[in-house]
């Protein structure tokens, strides 16, 4: 099992840690071979050493779909002008967006990455609140089909290709049917899931503790069969947003402004607070991964300021280590 961290390539953010080095450093005593990288198209770190790299997170944007789809009037709802549609996305033309994802996949092979993760989900920022959704799972399944075939299309086979679960429209892993409708579409032999445990908890607000989280988690894998065998990869992280879901969604609040740019700055911690990425502290999480047993193993934690990322980390991997003594 290879393990690593997520960690943003830019040099903005391995500067607290004193450079890549001392980052390796600090991940060899906790026994984690390195990080699943994403990069920030803006700010890429030539420093960045190949060898730590385990895996590539692909570029996303949250909100594609209708753009994709060239749905100008939606898109002047959702973003106020073709002005600000132009600032968000990289060109005027979908095709745009499939050059940027075929740029980071090739950089990705170029660095050597082990695997990718490709996000299979699609949600504006009125939906982060109101869960009120504007395209339904196969709309969001079916585009994306369209740009991993493009962006897979000539590649050598020498990285598996992972789709993550989301709690927005698209692939979450709550239904074996659309997991088989998504990978059997894939034109790519080496396809399996990267299944993100938090994100699959968003899917029931009613969780209210790790434990049932970890039951909630095997039901699923469970009821997914022979289909469960490409679950490859785990981004392991838990989150209990319940009271949080039940009090602030719903409604579009008036306060969040509608300036898209501004209005995302809202969104981003609005999300956060649903979206926890929390370590697990409980040894249920350790039988839940010998359960499972993936290929690839991502500790997904957000650095909290009472408990930074790699402290989260080592927290989690106490738990498994707990766990894996029951066995």
């Amino acid at each position: 099992m290879i393990q690593s961290i997520n960690f943003p390539i830019a040099p903005s953010c391995v500067a607290p840690y004193g450079g890549w080095d001392a980052l390796k450093d600090r991940l060899d005593a906790l026994c984690v071979d390195g990080v699943e990288g994403i990069w920030d198209p803006d700010e890429i770190d030539e420093r960045f050493p190949a060898s730590m790299l385990t895996g590539c997170h692909l570029v996303f944007y949250p909100d594609w779909l209708d753009f994709y789809r060239e749905n100008t009037s939606e898109l002047l709802r959702k973003f106020g002008s073709m002005e600000t549609v132009l600032k968000a996305f990289p060109g005027p033309k979908p095709e745009d967006l499939v050059r940027v994802f075929r740029a980071d996949l090739a950089r990705a092979i170029r660095y050597g990455a082990k695997y990718t993760v490709f996000h299979v989900s699609d949600v504006s920022q009125e939906e982060c609140w109101t869960y009120k959704w504007l395209h339904d799972d196969y709309a969001v399944m079916d585009a994306s089909l369209e740009i991993i075939n493009e962006i897979l299309r000539g590649v050598e086979h020498t990285f598996d290709f992972l789709v993550e679960n989301q709690w927005w429209p698209g692939f979450t892993f709550t239904e074996p049917k659309k997991t088989e409708y998504l990978l059997s579409r894939i034109n790519y032999p080496r396809v399996g899931i990267m299944l993100d445990t938090g994100h699959l908890m968003n899917t029931n607000p009613a969780l209210k503790t790790q434990e049932e989280g970890v039951e909630y988690i095997r039901g699923h894998y469970r009821a997914h069969g022979e289909l469960a065998k490409a679950v490859l990869g785990l981004h392991f992280h838990q989150s209990l947003s319940g009271d949080y879901v039940r009090g602030h969604v719903g409604t579009y609040p008036e306060s969040v402004p509608r300036d898209f740019f501004e209005g995302f700055s809202v969104n981003y911690f609005h999300v956060q607070h649903i979206d926890r990425h929390d370590p697990w502290t409980v040894p249920e999480a350790g039988l839940l991964l010998h359960e499972i047993a993936p290929r690839y193993l991502t500790h997904e934690l957000i650095g909290k300021e009472n408990c930074p990322q790699l402290e989260a980390t080592k927290l989690q991997l106490d738990a498994i280590q707990k766990g894996f003594a029951l066995l």
